[in-house]
């Protein structure tokens, strides 16, 4: 069965950088769009970042310029680089896959991670 498995999470302080990682088997990697959400304690789960197969992406306007996507198709990884973090990026962090195309909706992901904790303190 399809397994995401992220890891990464943790405390780092405000201007601080973190790098998740989500490692994807039991699907073929380089057909899927993967991306990155976050959920914050009492919010809904929102999109962070997405990339297709061959490497295109897109980002949310609250974390373009500081975060970014990219994915290794031999390692079936995908990744997520956070720099000059502040205390509104504190969530779980999940990453989700679908075919082919990139989309933002939490609804057009098929496959999901148990997510990881990613703390940010002022």
């Amino acid at each position: 069965q399809v397994q995401l498995v992220e890891s990464g999470g943790g405390l780092v302080q405000a201007g601080g950088s973190l790098r998740l990682s989500c490692a994807a088997s039991g699907l073929t990697f380089s057909r899927y769009a993967m991306g990155w959400f976050r959920q914050a304690p009492g919010k809904e789960r929102e999109f962070v970042a997405a990339i297709t197969w061959s490497g295109g992406s897109t980002y949310a306007d609250s974390v373009r310029g500081r975060f970014t996507i990219s994915r290794d198709n031999a390692k079936n990884t995908v990744y997520l680089q956070m720099n000059n973090q502040k205390p509104e990026d504190t969530a779980v962090y999940y990453c989700a896959a679908r075919p082919m195309v990139i989309r933002t909706l939490v609804s057009e992901y098929d496959y999901w991670g148990q997510g990881t904790q990613v703390t940010v303190s002022s």
